[in-house]
């Protein structure tokens, strides 16, 4: 029994002797407790050191530097903004406007003779699509014969009755169903306009004497003609603009007679026979005859300026 409590007193006492011990091995002073803070702080700057390359006010400095040099080098854009309507208005009003138009002509449809002109035409637009005016051509001296005509009556003994021309005027009216804008080397708009013109007027005219020159004679005589066309203006500015027109002017013209009768050839003194006669220098019907002509000029309208009646 004695030894039994005895041994019970062994364990005891090995048990608070183990406690003890590890008591004062847990146990650390001030001073330990500062230096194990201070080599966590130091071990922990090192880890962040690692992880983002060094100082991180140094890091950031570098970077608002870098920054800054980046930006230096670029522009900074200023942002516009454009006011867009969805209807446009007219980039030049015709309406209360005169337009004058001088121009140059060329005939396409007679290869005998080139019916060359200097034109002017005055227009008055009482709406911003009508517009009635009258236009003006000069042709004589500035026709030229052509030499296909010369050398065929020489070499076949076949002439082709040809005409010349002196003026021409007419009262015309123009109606513009179309117009609209281009842009032109990914730079430049141009504004454009489309129109159909038309009306009457008077041509002085004459037949060439071709088929008997020795004997016939011919002087200007006056011609109701009719004139159809379309053409096309581009402006340049809104009261300056280029146009190109092709326009038909259409008359009855007494064209030469081809057959020649027997008689003097002395023109001088022709008073005998049918081939003095005048009466058979013309073909008895007349002759539907068309100047095509292609024409280009300048538009200028007066005045310069206008003002829009509504706000955008």
């Amino acid at each position: 029994m004695r030894q039994a409590l005895l041994a019970t007193v062994a364990v005891v006492a090995a048990v608070f002797a183990g406690s003890t011990a590890r008591a004062q091995d847990m146990s650390f002073d001030v001073d330990e407790a500062q230096g194990d803070s201070t080599a966590t702080e130091e071990q922990g700057a090192a880890e962040a050191g690692d992880s983002t390359g060094g100082d991180v006010i140094g890091d950031l400095a570098a970077q608002e530097t870098v920054t800054g040099d980046v930006n230096a080098g670029t522009e900074k854009v200023t942002e516009s903004v454009e006011e867009i309507y969805a209807v446009q208005q007219i980039y030049a009003l015709r309406i209360n406007r005169l337009e004058l138009s001088p121009s140059v002509g060329f005939s396409l449809n007679d290869q005998y003779v080139s019916h060359t002109s200097a034109g002017l035409a005055l227009n008055y637009w009482w709406t911003n699509v009508l517009a009635i005016g009258v236009n003006f051509n000069w042709y004589q001296g500035l026709e030229s014969e052509s030499d296909l005509g010369f050398h065929t009556r020489r070499s076949t003994r076949l002439a082709i009755p040809i005409t010349e021309y002196q003026l021409g005027g007419n009262l015309n009216f123009t109606y513009v169903p179309l117009y609209g804008k281009f842009g032109m080397f990914n730079e430049y708009i141009f504004q454009w306009d489309a129109y159909l013109v038309g009306g009457v007027g008077v041509m002085r005219t004459r037949p060439v004497p071709v088929v008997d020159p020795e004997v016939r004679e011919f002087d200007f005589d006056w011609r109701i003609a009719f004139n159809l066309g379309i053409g096309i203006r581009i402006f340049v500015t809104r009261w300056l603009a280029i146009f190109g027109e092709i326009r038909d002017y259409a008359y009855l013209e007494k064209l030469e007679n081809t057959k020649v009768a027997l008689g003097s050839s002395d023109a001088a003194n022709c008073n005998d026979g049918e081939r003095c006669d005048k009466g058979t220098w013309l073909e008895d019907s007349p002759t539907l005859t068309n100047n095509v002509t292609a024409q280009i000029g300048l538009t200028i309208f007066l005045p310069f300026e206008f003002d829009y009646d509504l706000p955008r």
